[in-house]
């Protein structure tokens, strides 16, 4: 399907404050971005690099005064999301070394605290995709999905003990689980089509079979039109932005996703 995604944020700026962005999808095995805006007023700098996860940002320094980011992008992505039963477990001695990073704990996911829900959890299950499969089910049948029930980000343990959380939140817990198993998991942030209510939203993908495959405990089933903006180990990594200085917070969020092709 091809997906026209957008976000739209406007902030009131009382300094001169720093920001770092992340807010450009970039094209990849499961998505072709065929077409990017990206709007900054009033019109400053910005100067782009990409970060350690291999996510675009853009650094900015915003004027005092009200202050937009309009970013929009055409992509082509599946219409179903990939499965695959049975995928084997990749033994740690011969994960990538560049996916190594997503196996150890982090800030808000403490795996190394999971290990035995994580085997009760997926008790009989074939080592590999079928564990991550196990884990997701259980979120989604344990761990209820609130949107909007949280403005900051929480880990894995307080999800785990207040058994509910925003979509982030769930793929804390999600990551913890399969980290705890020795499979490397990661948080992912973008679109996803008609996503109620609308918003930017985050999943968790788990490496088995050697490749990545996406997890969202958040929805009924498994379906397509997701669009990736960017990768990490949690919600830390993966900001859509950072600003240093006064807090500043959005008076204006906007995010839109249409599907250009039933148009």
């Amino acid at each position: 399907m091809w997906l026209r995604v957008s976000c739209n944020l406007v902030f009131d700026i009382e300094i001169p404050t720093p920001f770092i962005l992340m807010l450009r999808a970039r094209s990849g095995a499961q998505q072709w971005i065929s077409r990017e805006v990206y709007n900054i007023n009033p019109n400053v700098t910005a100067n782009e690099y990409i970060d350690a996860f291999g996510n675009l940002c853009q650094r900015v320094l915003a004027p005092s005064g009200l202050f937009s980011i309009y970013t929009e992008a055409e992509a082509k992505v599946s219409d179903f999301s990939d499965i695959a039963p049975n995928a084997p477990l990749v033994n740690v001695e011969n994960i990538p070394d560049n996916i190594l990073c997503y196996l150890l704990p982090s800030r808000y996911c403490e795996s190394d605290r999971f290990g035995d829900l994580a085997q009760a959890i997926t008790m009989n299950e074939l080592q590999g995709y079928n564990q991550v499969e196990a884990i997701e089910n259980w979120l989604r049948h344990h761990i209820t999905y609130l949107p909007g029930s949280s403005d900051y980000p929480i880990s894995a343990i307080e999800v785990h003990q207040k058994q509910q959380g925003v979509c982030r939140d769930l793929a804390h817990l999600g990551i913890a689980l399969c980290r705890s198993l020795s499979i490397p998991a990661r948080m992912v942030v973008g679109y996803l089509h008609e996503l109620y209510p609308m918003d930017m939203h985050a999943w968790f993908e788990a490496y088995v079979g050697n490749r990545w495959y996406l997890f969202d405990a958040t929805q009924p089933y498994k379906k397509g039109g997701y669009v990736a903006v960017a990768y990490g180990r949690d919600a830390a990594d993966v900001p859509i932005f950072n600003q240093f200085g006064p807090a500043a917070v959005p008076i204006q969020h906007t995010v839109i996703v249409e599907r250009l092709d039933l148009l």
